[in-house]
């Protein structure tokens, strides 16, 4: 996967749009509807057994992935806002619901992710100073996993601090 330069420029998508991948239990893409390969700019050949990362943008913390893989790997939802990157390096914000997915016996299969327009005051007064805080604390460790790892326990710290769960946190901001 080559490294792709951001451009600054942000991709916007309908109201009424609903961009969904669905990807394997490695986080592989098996899935990806239309509205999705044409805000990411990828065709379908290109990112079919991709990972989902392949559209993961600079600025979005390594710990709410952390968060987000550690919730829906016990079969739980989760929603959150992410800043994603497109093929040409471009940006767009979403307000994503991923699920895992079930076979017949309950084991998961895969992930199923459904995003929407995320509301742009949510976004800019409360998404991106918070990001912007928890990347730095990344950025203080030169060991990338130390980082996500202080990152994470300041977002777990912010939570206690007022006494909710990461969703409860997210829906209060709705």
């Amino acid at each position: 996967m080559e490294s792709v330069t951001c451009t600054g420029s942000e991709r916007f998508f309908g109201d009424n749009d609903i961009i969904v991948s669905k990807t394997d239990l490695k986080g592989r893409v098996i899935y990806g509807n239309r509205i999705f390969l044409n805000i990411a700019g990828y065709t379908e050949k290109e990112i079919i057994g991709q990972p989902h990362s392949i559209i993961r943008h600079p600025d979005m913390p390594r710990c709410v992935f952390k968060l987000l893989w550690d919730t829906i790997q016990t079969g739980q939802e989760i929603f959150a806002y992410v800043i994603n990157r497109a093929s040409n390096g471009d940006h767009y914000w979403v307000y994503a619901h991923v699920t895992p997915s079930f076979d017949k016996n309950g084991s998961i299969i895969s992930y199923h992710s459904s995003r929407r327009v995320p509301n742009r005051d949510i976004v800019d007064n409360t998404i991106i100073p918070l990001y912007r805080q928890l990347l730095d604390k990344e950025q203080e460790h030169q060991n990338r996993k130390q980082g996500m790892v202080a990152s994470h326990d300041m977002v777990v710290g912010l939570l206690a601090q007022h006494n909710v769960q990461y969703d409860e946190f997210i829906a209060s901001l709705q």
